[in-house]
Order: C-alpha cells, then structure tokens, then sequence
C-alpha cells in the first residue's frame, strides 16, 4: 500500500498525505459483523471526564473482529480486504465452508481468494492460526495470545510483527515489535505473517481538523495554564516549571515514573525490557 500526496492548493493541503488504498477491494462493510458504537466524550456513567482530550468525531460502526479464531479444521476464503476506521490495520472478510463469515486482520500478502485454516492442523502459512507449538522458530507473527482461549493481545497494530526465538518446556520465547522479549504459554495461538499497511507511520496528518475528525479535541501545555489550573501553571512569561520534575494536572509525578507493579507475577516471564534491562526476580 502506497501513499497519496496532494497538490498544495491550501496552506493544510501542502504536506498532508494519506493512505492510496490500494489493497482495498470493497467500501461496504459486512452489515452482520457491525455494531454501533456509543460516544462518551471521555466521560464515564457520573459524567465526570476520567480521560481527557476525547470528543466529537466522525460517526463510526465498529466490525467485530475475530481474535480468538477458534474455528478449527474448517477452511475459509478470504472475499473482501476493508479498511477498519477502528484501528490501524485493514481488515479481511472470511467466509468459511459452512457458510459463517468473521473479520481477522489482514497481514502482508493476503490476497481475495486466499484459502486460511484455524487449529493444530494448519499449515505454517500467512493468515493461517495455529498454536506457538506448532510454528517454526524464526516465523512472524502476529495477533499473540497472551492466555489460552482468550483471543489475541499481542501485535495488532498497521505493520507489526513478533518473531518467535525459542520454545522450551511450557513456554515459547517471541520477540515483541517494542524490543522486549516476552515468554508466552506455548499453546497459545498466533497467526502467521506481519500484519498489513505498513506505510501507515509514514502518514502526515497535515491539519489539526483531522485530528478533529478521529475523535481527539485539543491537548493544552499544563505550563501555559494557571497555577490554579496545574502544577507547571504561573510564573511571569516563560519560566520553568517549579518542581522538581514534570507533573500531571493532579501533581502526581510523570514522564519517566515506572508504574509497573514490582511485585506482578508476570515478571518472571519477561526475559528482558524493551529498554535492554532483565528483570530481576526472586
């Protein structure tokens, strides 16, 4: 998938870009898998904002994916590639053989016609789901189970991919896109390949009412703000911010703080940190 550039008619218009959508064979979603989704604007049932910066946005129906692929033995040919304005990656509508249709995510290579396969006796080929046992090590993946039958946590963003490294005993060894090398139950499931628009990053948003238009409102410096309003707030012109390190509006400590829980039992099977560093446990 390439990417579209526009003629500079508008200041806006100079250096945005967008996705060509060439790998997308049809505009209409599957009305059966589709849901409507209910705005929040970032607050919750008291109508309190608990997450800030959320509102407006173009109207969206959410496709439900299939991330568990627990569908075993029975072949299905992918019909359509859509785009999901849902998340990042583009979506593939499978039909299987008894007739039930589902939405996976659509990795590098999956073309219309493509035949994928769920289960144990799936071959180690791109959109096919199999357990970590079963998958050569050296292959990509992606759509990572983290627990058995839970469905796929791991690597589904636009052009991520996980590399297994190791199987030993209970546990196989993956590589994640962040750096960090993770062990994951070896029954677990994953499916081949590297997940589609990678050219994805490469999109320049090119004016703040796009932004707008997914559903983000506007993100003001806290050192800009009155003293009343957040910890960096005051002084006279600019100045610092008169702590001892970054804040957030609540004055609780950021940027850089570590928040994961010391004691939290899936440490032990973090093999090392996305920053290079091995978790030490008892």
């Amino acid at each position: 998938m390439g990417i579209k550039k526009y003629t500079a008619y508008t200041p806006s218009r100079r250096n945005m870009t967008c996705s060509d959508f060439a790998e997308i064979t049809c505009d209409k979603p599957e009305k059966s898998l589709c849901v409507s989704l209910k705005k929040t604007a970032g607050r919750n049932n008291q109508g309190k904002i608990t997450v800030r910066h959320i509102g407006g946005g173009s109207r969206r129906l959410y496709r439900i994916i299939d991330f568990k692929r627990k569908k075993d033995g029975v072949p299905a040919v992918v019909k359509t590639i859509e785009y999901d304005p849902n998340r990042t990656a583009n979506i593939a509508l499978i039909c299987y053989a008894d007739g039930e249709k589902a939405y996976i995510l659509a990795p590098v290579g999956l073309e219309v016609g493509q035949t994928v396969m769920n289960g144990e006796a799936a071959e180690a080929r791109v959109g096919n789901c199999l357990p970590l046992a079963n998958i050569p090590i050296g292959t990509l993946v992606h759509n990572v189970e983290l627990y058995p039958g839970k469905g796929g946590q791991l690597v589904r963003a636009a052009g991520n991919s996980a590399q297994l490294m190791a199987k030993e005993g209970k546990y196989a060894t993956l590589r994640l896109p962040s750096g960090e090398m993770r062990m994951v139950p070896i029954i677990c499931r994953a499916t081949i390949g590297q997940i589609g628009n990678i050219d994805h990053e490469l999109i320049n948003i090119g004016k703040a009412g796009r932004t707008r238009h997914m559903g983000t409102r506007p993100t003001v410096r806290g050192s800009v703000m009155n003293p009343n309003d957040h910890p960096h707030g005051g002084g006279e012109g600019k100045c610092g911010i008169g702590r001892p390190g970054p804040s957030t509006p609540w004055g609780k400590p950021a940027l850089g703080l570590k928040t994961r829980n010391k004691k939290k039992a899936s440490n032990k099977l973090i093999v090392r940190r996305r920053d290079g560093s091995v978790i030490k446990t008892k």
